[in-house]
């Protein structure tokens, strides 16, 4: 990972949290101590985490409120700590949007690697979210080039998609009959117009109620737009 980790570390007990410093520093991670809940909280409004690690039985706001704070505005990876293995408490704190439960004591060497595969989970998730290019009720995945409309798939030739895809990510934008030809199809001066109209007239078809999105401009050509 080429910039530094920085991970948000709650926990009342000097030791632990020395600890846990010292390792993940030799992981070359910036720790950001915290020693109740409501110094966690107010780090986490200033500051910008990539992780979070959460005792659980903390003064002032214990772990669980300071975990559901977070899950208010962030999606980042919050491990829960704790001295108790009851499964009701791993299950709490899993609704709360806990990703990880670990129960003290533990070998820094199993936090760190905790740490590092919640990391490498959370990575893949944000570039599977921005993969997803979403315009009105239309869902495109870049990825798997699957194509939704109102939460249901539609099913498009590979013409089909590379011409939704090119005017969705050119909204607003006016393209003639020959510059769609150029940039879906690669023609440059032989092609045939009437190729676009036919894959045009297929594709709202297939978009049923969003047909509407894309837009017809007499005597020149095809505009994509999100509906007021």
């Amino acid at each position: 990972m080429e910039n530094t980790i920085r991970i948000l570390l709650v926990d009342d007990e000097d030791k632990m949290r020395e600890l846990i410093k010292i390792a993940f520093k030799k992981e070359q991670f910036q720790t950001f101590e915290a020693v109740d809940g409501k110094q966690a909280l107010a780090m986490f409004k200033s500051n910008s985490f990539d992780i979070a690690i959460l005792d659980i039985m903390l003064p002032e706001i214990d772990g669980w409120t300071v975990c559901r704070e977070i899950r208010r505005t962030s999606n980042i990876p919050i491990i829960m700590l704790t001295a108790r293995g009851e499964e009701f408490d791993k299950l709490f704190g899993f609704d709360l949007g806990a990703d990880d439960y670990i129960v003290k004591p533990f070998s820094p060497k199993e936090l760190i690697a905790r740490v590092k595969a919640l990391l490498r989970r959370s990575e893949i998730r944000n570039a599977e979210t921005s993969s997803i290019l979403k315009i009105g009720l239309i869902h495109i995945n870049r990825l798997s080039r699957e194509v939704n409309i109102d939460e249901k798939p539609i099913t498009l030739t590979n013409k089909e998609y590379e011409l939704l895809f090119y005017l969705a990510t050119n909204s607003n934008i006016v393209f003639t009959r020959e510059q769609l030809l150029l940039k879906v199809w690669g023609y440059d001066q032989y092609g045939d117009p009437r190729t676009v109209d036919t894959h045009i007239k297929k594709l709202r078809e297939k978009m049923g109620d969003q047909s509407n999105y894309i837009n017809t401009i007499w005597g020149v050509g095809y505009k994509f737009e999100v509906p007021k």
